[in-house]
Formats: C-alpha cells, sequence, structure tokens
C-alpha cells in the first residue's frame, strides 16, 4: 500500500530547472534511500514533499492529502529533520521536545511519559536535562529526530541526518534507523554517503539532475543480479567441481586450492536450494560464503555513470 505518492512533479529556480517531471511512489512501512550526487535535486524534492516549497506543477500525497491544498493537515503525519536544523540552545532537551509537542498540538495528558518513551526510543534519555546547546552533533541529530517523531507521524523526511558524525555516532544513529525500521515507520532519508544507508533502507531512488534514473526494491534488485558465492571445499576433485559447474545459476567457476568460486544468480532461497543440493550430493562443503552487491554496486548499476560523489 502506498503511504506517499509523487506525481508529474516540476520545481525551478529563476532561469533553472531543479526538479524535471517527477513521478515515484512508497510504500508504507519502507525505507527509502533518496540518493545521488551534490546538486541532484534532493533537498528541493523532499522540501517539495514537506510543503516547504512551492512546485511549479505536480501533486504530492502523503496518507491520502495533498501537502500543497492542505499543508496543515498533512503536517500531522509527517516529520522532517533538515540538513541544518537549529535548536532552542538554553532550553534542555525535555523541554525541546515538550515544546515541539504543544507546537503539534500533542495532548498534555500523559505527555511527560510520552516524551520518556521518546528520548528513549531514540537513546538520549540520559540528555532530558541537559541544554540543548550543549549536545554533540550525534546527539542533536538523535533530538532532531525526536522532534520529527514527537507527534507521532505515519512517516519522516530525513535531509543528510548523519552528515557531520563521527564513526561511533553513525553507528548508533543506523542502530536508531533499524528500530524505527522495525516498528513499521516509513522513511525517506537522503545522502550522498551510501555506506550510511547500507544497514537499513529498503529501497532507493537514483535522482540525478532533477530526473528519476531509477526507483528499486533493493532486494528485488540484488536477486537480479550476479552474486558471487565462495565454496571451500575439503577435497577438490573434478566430479565435484562439474557437478557445481552444471548446476542451474551458475554461470561462471573458477578452480582454487581450496574449492571454487562461482557466479551465481538466485534470491536467498535459490542459493538455499543450491547449498541444500550439494549436501545432497555428499560434497564436502566447509564454507558456502554469499558475496552481496552492495548499495554502492545498486547505485553504480543504476545511475548508468563511472563517476560520482558517492562513498
Amino acid at each position: 500500500m502506498s503511504l506517499i505518492s509523487v506525481k508529474d512533479l516540476n520545481f525551478e529556480y529563476p532561469r533553472k530547472r531543479v526538479l524535471n517531471d517527477i513521478s515515484f511512489e512508497i510504500k508504507e512501512g519502507s525505507v527509502t534511500a533518496l540518493v545521488g550526487p551534490n546538486g541532484a535535486g534532493k533537498t528541493t524534492l523532499l522540501r517539495c514533499m514537506t510543503s516547504l516549497e512551492t512546485p511549479l506543477s505536480g501533486h504530492v500525497i502523503v496518507n491520502g492529502i495533498d501537502v500543497h491544498d492542505q499543508p496543515r493537515k498533512a503536517h500531522q503525519h509527517m516529520g522532517y529533520l533538515s540538513d541544518f536544523f537549529g535548536v532552542y540552545k538554553n532550553l534542555t532537551v525535555k523541554q525541546c521536545l515538550t515544546y515541539m509537542a504543544w507546537s503539534q498540538k500533542v495532548p498534555t495528558e500523559g505527555l511527560d511519559q510520552k516524551i520518556a518513551e521518546l528520548a528513549k526510543e531514540v537513546d538520549i534519555e540520559k540528555y532530558l536535562d541537559e541544554k540543548a546547546g550543549s549536545l554533540s552533533r550525534g546527539y542533536k541529530q538523535r533530538l532532531g529526530v525526536g522532534l520529527a517523531l514527537v507527534h507521532n507521524p505515519k512517516c519522516i523526511f530525513l535531509d543528510e541526518p548523519a552528515s557531520g558524525m563521527d564513526p561511533e555516532a553513525r553507528i548508533k544513529f543506523s542502530e536508531l534507523m533499524l528500530r524505527l525500521k522495525k516498528k513499521g515507520m516509513t522513511i525517506i532519508v537522503s545522502s550522498h554517503i551510501l555506506a550510511e544507508l547500507e544497514d537499513y533502507c529498503t529501497d532507493m531512488i537514483v535522482l540525478r539532475d532533477g530526473e528519476i534514473k531509477s526507483h528499486v526494491i533493493l532486494s528485488d534488485h540484488q536477486a537480479a543480479q550476479n552474486m558471487t558465492i565462495q565454496i571451500a571445499l575439503q577435497s577438490v576433485k573434478k566430479e565435484y567441481t562439474k557437478l557445481i559447474e552444471t548446476y542451474d545459476g551458475v554461470s561462471e567457476m573458477r578452480t582454487s586450492e581450496h574449492g571454487v568460486v562461482v557466479t551465481f544468480t538466485g534470491d536467498q532461497k535459490a542459493q538455499g536450494e543450491f547449498l541444500k543440493h550439494l549436501v545432497e550430493k555428499e560434497l564436502p562443503v566447509y564454507q558456502f560464503i554469499v558475496t552481496q552487491k552492495t548499495l554502492k554496486d545498486a547505485y553504480m548499476d543504476l545511475a548508468d555513470v563511472k563517476e560520482v560523489n558517492a562513498q
């Protein structure tokens, strides 16, 4: 079921078209990576989707609401964290969350308990009485996500959320995204650093020069691609390698001292059937290692470019 629908969206600054006929749908519960090089139009697209910019033409529907016809109503169903956002430095974390809850007209009954639970969810419960201005970049980002979630929206939009974080903070942020994903939150997150999206994204939209190059479910894309499987054998015999080489789904094979490396096409079920077949044929398999394509690999496949600003 689609929670978000974007149809024929166009946006331009004076003498420059930034978004050109953008159309896509996002399913409820998905975590969509919005990726592309700097200047691709990612931030502008997010701002149009949250009614912070008015497009030249087109429509954005969130949970059945046209965000530009009914922005206030639409905002009840969405949260947004911009790349650069401010906090009230002299307010405590709890006061910031409380103020945002009031602004979003969250019922005051039981609000303290709700804020305590939210703070635990985004891992800032130890800092509720600390001033927001004293927080590190990583904890400010977690507070920002908390502010976006305080009214229990259907979806959240995050623009470069891990920018400027140290490695430990990025790991913690990924863990937060995984928790939200597990709870069924619909998330759209933009970045040009693909490594930070690897752990939790289910879908990917490739945006380049203001146009969508591709929109895929990552598991489907990976299943359709060739992958490498390393099969280690206690002994390498001709009849073993022949059986492996002729298995349906194996397109290439090379032998090594300890076994074979094959190029294989198939999803996780097909991989399991392949391993089951080898065991049933009594091949002495002691390692079966599948190397999937990374998000960066998928991006390079879909963006159809040789050099990008992605890491």
